[in-house]
């Protein structure tokens, strides 16, 4: 009957990358395919690329190299379980908390992410001999999930004889995978120490392109060194940065420091200043490489101001010469001279040298720098991140946690705007990406929104059992705090009582200076000054954990055992669509994960003609129904399910009445303009 109505069932796996990429390589070089395959012959010679039969050409290969590819692009069956009793703020938040192995979960992630992704941070284990590294499984991924998380981690020592390729064959997939996550301004930066920093460059330079390389920073995070260093006592790790696209402008500048800002000691009716000498110290540039950057000034002696012509106050004709009288050149052309006049000065030194400087206003562009390529600052140490987690848990329980400066830095880099930004970390560990997310919001107002993934694994620790524990605890309590002191601040603008907030009395006010502001609980929700709005910052989080599929026909997970109960039960519950032990909302967040509806989405519970129908945002997009009940969903109920709207109604198969009703609905949907899929 489905295949007579032309109905589409619903895809039941993780996006097809390769075939996805297939398809935009065809769009571009569709005479490169030949019977649906690829003719990499033909493909290397329109660009300009021809076979030699060289075999002596540069690669970078290992052992597990090829499987690795498969790994990758092996689509997952698995999905995301909403788990709401985990969760702040389940029903409104936009930030994403996942439990699971990050190569699954990445996989899962595709559909809905797909080059939606702004920024990347990771801190993967770093190869020590002692990190966790397992090999993942190629033929059972989620069983083999299941058997990682129920045992302790295992280790990866040198003995082994695989060091290096055990690391690479776990990195490589996980980053293939990120790459399809990023957007074209999108940008991913990677923690790293020595013993595989050249691995990875090399491995990033393959996924990402060498051409998209910007930097590979230094940051000082061991000021005293490392004890057990046997010679020399290692002081620093490695921050690798790559663009998706080196010719977008993915990262931007980050704010001066206070040192930075005391330079502007200047002030005039338009802001805080310094002055910057006009002629180019670089020795390089001069006269003669520059000829149209040298030219002379004229300057009124008492006044000081400058002008591109002499008169008869500006009277001393000055040129871009270096100390020893040699010709130089300016900074500045004659045009841009001419427009930006009012921002000369002029200097007349104690040895008689007359020179020209230019005002540097600090509003605006000024308050940014260039960031360097060496970070020393103390507060990206790895002691500032123990003490910050030492004041939210009173002990940290967590050892070697990233600084929240350190992170907040790559934020200030990787984002921009406040325009809503998604920033990745899958190797969350702690959750010092959330915890810098919203620290950075409540700071500069952003919309950053963060997707935490981290496999359970589990820990020595009494309080907490795995590592989740610990990232999803540390999340609630960083967030708590943020808004503790986000709160205290429209407090401190607005002086209306603390007391009176805090006992819930106070739904809004409005003072004299048009400050406003609304509460729940005591807790500040939206602030607004001089009638710009401004929600403060999301500090919820939605926990999303990995499981094999919540139906029974779309689980295609080997069986445990080959014992025949085993059989038998897999059997018995053939009879239900839906497994033993899940609920409806799974099998919802299920679907919206495979259409590729972000797990951000509000989900609304509706009645309609009397049948659970749940709908998919805020406008209604998407109509799931699983409510099969008195008799099952009739042409009725569809009519209905069209009158609201809809772009496209999922509903389960089985739920129908019988093929009469369901061949009625496909007619139904079709004269509506609505599309219905089944489950």
């Amino acid at each position: 009957m489905v295949q007579e109505l032309d109905i589409k069932k619903l895809d039941s796996k993780s996006l097809d990358v390769a075939e996805t990429d297939k398809e935009r390589l065809k769009a571009v070089f569709p005479q490169c395919f030949v019977e649906g395959k690829l003719d990499i012959d033909k493909l290397l010679s329109l660009c300009g690329e021809y076979i030699d039969n060289d075999f002596e050409k540069y690669k970078f290969e290992w052992k597990g190299k090829s499987e690795c590819y498969r790994i990758a692009g092996k689509r997952s069956t698995g999905t995301l379980r909403p788990c709401p009793e985990e969760s702040v703020d389940f029903e409104n938040t936009n930030n994403l908390y996942i439990e699971g192995d990050n190569l699954e979960v990445l996989k899962l992630l595709q559909t809905a992410y797909y080059r939606k992704v702004k920024m990347i941070y990771i801190d993967p284990p770093y190869n020590t001999g002692n990190d966790f590294v397992y090999e993942d499984d190629f033929k059972d991924p989620l069983a083999k999930y299941k058997e990682i998380t129920s045992q302790t981690t295992k280790s990866n020592p040198e003995t082994m004889g695989r060091y290096h390729t055990n690391w690479l064959n776990m990195m490589y997939p996980r980053l293939r995978l990120a790459a399809n996550l990023l957007r074209d301004d999108g940008v991913i930066f990677i923690s790293i120490d020595d013993n595989e920093v050249t691995n990875l460059r090399r491995l990033c330079d393959e996924v990402f392109g060498e051409e998209n390389f910007v930097a590979q920073v230094i940051v000082q995070t061991n000021p005293r060194g490392r004890t057990f260093d046997r010679f020399i006592a290692k002081t620093h790790e490695y921050l690798l940065v790559y663009t998706k696209n080196i010719d977008i402008d993915g990262l931007h500048e980050v704010p001066k420091d206070d040192k930075a800002i005391s330079e502007y000691s200047k002030e005039d009716e338009h802001g805080k200043y310094r002055l910057l000498e006009l002629r180019n110290r670089n020795p390089v540039f001069n006269r003669s490489n520059r000829p149209l950057m040298f030219y002379p000034l004229y300057a009124d002696p008492n006044k000081l101001d400058v002008s591109l012509t002499k008169t008869d106050r500006h009277t001393v004709e000055i040129y871009p010469r270096n100390s020893q009288g040699e010709d130089g050149c300016w900074t500045w052309g004659l045009e841009k001279a001419t427009n930006y006049t009012n921002l000369l000065v002029a200097n007349h030194a104690s040895t008689g040298k007359w020179s020209v400087f230019r005002k540097d206003y600090l509003e605006g562009t000024s308050l940014f720098t260039k960031s360097k390529a060496l970070w020393l600052e103390k507060e990206m140490n790895h002691e500032n991140g123990k003490e910050m987690m030492g004041k939210l848990f009173g002990k940290t329980p967590f050892d070697f946690p990233k600084s929240v400066e350190y992170i907040k830095k790559c934020l200030q880099l990787g984002t921009f705007g406040k325009d809503p930004q998604i920033v990745l970390d899958f190797f969350s560990g702690s959750a010092t990406t959330a915890h810098a997310v919203m620290q950075l919001n409540a700071e500069d107002g952003g919309k950053r929104q963060f997707i935490m993934v981290q496999l359970p694994e589990l820990t020595d620790n009494e309080t907490y059992k795995n590592i989740c524990e610990i990232g999803k605890e540390r999340i609630r309590r960083a967030g708590a705090k943020i808004q503790k002191e986000m709160t205290e601040k429209v407090v401190k603008e607005t002086g209306q009582s603390e007391t009176l907030l805090d006992l819930g009395m106070v739904s809004s006010f409005n003072t004299g200076n048009k400050t406003e502001a609304t509460y729940k609980d005591g807790v500040a929700e939206t602030f607004s000054k001089n009638g710009t709005k401004q929600v403060l910052t999301d500090i919820g989080f939605k926990v999303l954990k990995l499981d094999t599929s919540n139906l029974v026909k779309w689980d295609d997970t080997p069986l445990a055992s080959t014992d025949t109960a085993d059989l038998f039960n897999r059997m018995d519950g053939m009879i239900e669509s839906i497994k033993k032990g899940r609920s409806e909302l799974d099998v919802v967040y299920e679907v919206m994960l495979k259409l590729g509806i972000p797990a951000t989405y509000q989900v609304f519970e509706n009645n309609i003609n009397g049948r659970k129908v749940y709908s998919i945002g805020d406008d209604g997009l998407i109509l799931i129904c699983l409510d099969g009940s008195n008799g099952g969903i009739t042409p009725e109920d569809v009519t209905a399910m069209c009158e609201l709207a809809p772009a496209k109604i999922v509903a389960a198969e089985e739920a129908f009445k019988d093929d009469v009703a369901l061949s009625n609905a496909f007619y139904i949907s079709k004269d509506s303009g609505v599309e219905i899929m089944l489950l």
